[in-house]
């Protein structure tokens, strides 16, 4: 089949708040591209990590990074590339909560993502 349709998104079970709703990824079988949509509660923040895969992620509304010692606001419309082996951090220390995109090459993995305790 030349294409795939997503009528209803996998909703990944968190336990902080974020609704993560993956499009393409590991739910669909895909291995080389994650594709989801997010939404981050105000003052939500998750650990470091050190991933295995290029992340871009296009926001609504504005949202911290944390990559290599440097912090980065990305506020509505703008957008960010992190590169595969960076350390960062996301979070979302503002007021309001913040919905995004993000997009992960190859596939988001628990295996992959790294997660420091």
């Amino acid at each position: 089949m030349p294409f795939f349709k997503q009528e209803n998104p996998f909703v990944v079970p968190t336990t902080d708040g974020k609704l993560i709703e993956e499009h393409i990824g590991a739910s669909t079988g895909e291995t080389g591209l994650s594709i989801a949509h997010m939404l981050a509660p105000a003052g939500w923040n998750e650990p470091f990590q050190n991933p295995e895969f290029d992340v871009f992620v296009s926001n609504r509304d504005k949202k911290l990074f944390e990559v290599d010692g440097e912090k980065i606001t990305v506020s509505a419309g703008q957008s960010i590339l992190i590169k595969k082996g960076s350390r960062v951090r996301y979070s979302n220390p503002f007021e309001e909560a913040c919905e995004y995109w993000s997009i992960c090459l190859p596939a988001f993995s628990m295996e992959n993502v790294h997660r420091e305790d």
